[in-house]
């Protein structure tokens, strides 16, 4: 299972998921659910800022498991 590794980044930045959800300009409800990975697809225009706002790559924003 692909999981977004969106809470790590946030607490390595030191920032908050209100300031994320203020950043993304989602929907909240899409919002959380793409926080606590229980969507099923992320728009690559949220990855690109997701990218940008973190200063990574999309390999760091995600993370295989093996649940």
């Amino acid at each position: 299972m692909i999981k977004l590794n969106v809470l790590t980044l946030l607490e390595k930045h030191g920032k908050t998921k209100y300031w994320l959800y203020k950043q993304l300009g989602m929907s909240y409800q899409n919002f959380n659910k793409m926080i606590n990975n229980e969507t099923k697809s992320i728009r690559y225009e949220n990855i690109e800022t997701l990218c940008l706002l973190f200063n990574c790559t999309p390999n760091e924003l995600f993370e295989i498991s093996e649940d």
